[in-house]
């Protein structure tokens, strides 16, 4: 049973994660997160040692389930190529996914933090490198069972696929177009086809 501190930190970090991934670290005062949470600034900082340390646990917050949802997916029943038809699936709806969250919070947080918080934008880096490996592990997996070869390394691909991916994203979130998002995945499943061979 968690302490009534422990459900108050967990309210805020929940409360605050999508503010702080619409509106970027500077862009978020004081007053937009005790208008969210409905609580005093004295009582944010009595959870909280700052503003920075606050934005990097909503940030991992949302990495967290951004990452249990890539793990679902590349964990499904089936063949690597399965697992990683799955993953790319995910991305068709990716938009409404992170729709709750404010959008996409590696594109919101990793171009937003970039160039005035180190710790952020570091975190994010982070979140893209551990979606990469996990994507490579999958098509490792299916190298060495002989179900596919790849034209390059397995984290070679993964990170193109990945970099595609977060084009599509940067296009549907600026144009305000999910066809970019849609479209890219379509020809994305393509090429996965065409080089993924036996």
């Amino acid at each position: 049973m968690s302490t009534k501190a422990e459900r108050t930190t967990a309210y805020i970090i929940k409360t605050v994660a999508p503010v702080f991934n619409k509106h970027g670290y500077i862009g978020t005062s004081m007053s937009d997160l005790t208008e969210a949470t409905g609580l005093t600034k004295g009582a944010l900082y009595g959870n909280f040692e700052n503003k920075e340390a606050l934005a990097l646990s909503a940030f991992e917050y949302n990495s967290k389930i951004l990452l249990a949802a890539v793990d679902e997916q590349l964990n499904h029943p089936g063949t690597a190529l399965d697992k990683v038809y799955s993953f790319t699936d995910f991305y068709k709806k990716y938009d409404i996914f992170t729709l709750e969250m404010g959008g996409c919070p590696i594109l919101n947080v990793g171009v937003d933090a970039q160039h005035n918080n180190n710790l952020l934008a570091a975190a994010s880096r982070e979140t893209v490198k551990e979606i990469e490996g996990k994507l490579a592990l999958v098509l490792e997996n299916g190298v060495n069972s002989g179900e596919f070869k790849i034209p390059v390394s397995p984290l070679q691909f993964a990170k193109q696929l990945i970099t595609m991916i977060q084009g599509a994203i940067t296009m549907a979130t600026i144009s305000k177009d999910r066809k970019y998002l849609h479209n890219t995945i379509a020809y994305l499943d393509v090429l996965i086809k065409q080089e993924l061979k036996n």
